[in-house]
């Protein structure tokens, strides 16, 4: 796909957006913000940016919002654009907040009659996150859940591959996602992002394991086709004031019988986004790094090693989908994130949708209770059915 046949469906057509979360000194936020704007299927016409009233305004202000549409809260986000006539009022909601505020805006919205759109994890409890699973159900609505990754050209086609018994019947699955920037207590100088991530109250019981962990547990089953079935966790916090870990290890067994390994560490000096995935089978393999996301090794038994790369004639319908650029320039994060609201804006448009277009409220329930199992593995030293 070109980028300018990527970019079609602005205007009127484009759904209205309202973000919760995402205003000043906010990482993520922006990364929504730019994913969003990037096909012009969405448009961010409002916002409660912060949970203080002023910092709203001024992150209302820095991104030229109209500042009546700019609220104090998500509560009067929500009251005040539903009372809006509907041709002006949002369609959907971004949610950006730190993981304890998950629920409460994403129920509130979906029962106000708007779509959702919400980072990862899906909450920081399976009870709340099964609520929310429900509240979808009743209202009909679109969910998507920003599980990036699954954005990418080649993880779309690692999937397809496998998926289609490319690599034979699966039996080996490692994936590990490694960063280094928490190897200090940087949480005690105020450092924002990394003093809510440690945090349990805000981040839930995984700190890690929350974080990158549930990328790494929710690509290995997207990829594979595979679902765990049974684990053995590790936790531990290298930094030993730290309230929730920052390396996690994971013993993996899949319901096909494969079985494999899952590591999450933020203690890995020097590592920065190093998320790798590798899957093998009884006729070859693939591996795929997300610091060369344009990069798809495949494994043949019975013959050389190959490399598959995006915007190429040889890559399958889906992964050609997900691809913006010719052939050779390079394109990833912020893209693999556009995916997704494309498609998410796409679904909510009642359009033609590409073969598990984002994840769902579904995929975030599994992460959830992904967590809590590798809490309470670890916590009982012992193997736990999942």
């Amino acid at each position: 796909m070109s980028i300018e046949a990527s970019s079609t469906a602005g205007g009127s057509q484009a759904v209205r957006i309202g973000m919760i979360g995402g205003g000043p000194g906010a990482f993520i936020g922006g990364v929504h913000r730019m994913a969003l704007a990037m096909d012009g299927r969405c448009q961010l016409v409002a916002g409660a940016l912060s949970s203080d009233p002023e910092k709203s305004r001024q992150g209302g202000q820095e991104l030229g919002l109209d500042p009546s549409r700019v609220y104090g809260s998500w509560e009067d986000m929500l009251q005040q654009e539903a009372a809006l006539p509907a041709e002006q009022r949002i369609e959907a909601v971004s949610i950006v907040t730190p993981n304890h505020m998950h629920h409460a805006p994403a129920m509130a919205a979906l029962q106000a009659g708007f779509h959702v759109i919400c980072d990862k994890p899906l909450t920081i409890t399976s009870a709340l996150a099964e609520e929310l699973e429900q509240a979808v159900k009743e209202s009909g609505k679109v969910f998507a859940l920003t599980h990036n990754y699954t954005g990418y050209p080649m993880i779309r086609e690692a999937r397809e591959l496998v998926r289609s018994g490319g690599i034979g019947k699966v039996q080996k699955i490692f994936v590990e996602y490694l960063q280094g920037w928490l190897v200090d207590p940087i949480e005690d100088d105020g450092q924002k992002q990394a003093s809510w991530r440690t945090d349990p109250a805000r981040s839930g019981p995984g700190g890690a394991l929350g974080d990158i962990g549930t990328h790494a547990f929710q690509l290995a089953e997207h990829v594979s086709g595979e679902r765990v079935s049974r684990l053995l966790g590790r936790r531990q916090s290298f930094v030993p004031t730290r309230a929730v870990d920052d390396d996690t290890m994971v013993l993996l067994e899949f319901g096909n019988g494969a079985s494999g390994s899952l590591a999450a560490s933020q203690v890995c000096t020097g590592q920065e986004n190093a998320l790798s995935l590798r899957i093998f089978g009884t006729a070859g393999g693939i591996a795929w790094e997300q610091e060369h996301p344009n990069e798809l090794r495949i494994f043949h038994k019975d013959g050389a090693m190959e490399w598959r790369r995006p915007g190429n004639a040889y890559v399958g319908a889906t992964a050609a989908g997900m691809t913006r650029l010719p052939a050779g320039h390079p394109e990833g994060y912020l893209e693999g994130f556009a995916n997704l609201y494309r498609n998410f804006a796409d679904a909510v448009r009642g359009q033609q949708l590409p073969e598990a277009p984002f994840p769902t409220v579904a995929d975030g329930v599994r992460g959830v209770r992904f967590i809590e199992k590798v809490v309470a593995s670890a916590e009982q030293e012992s193997w736990l059915a999942f």
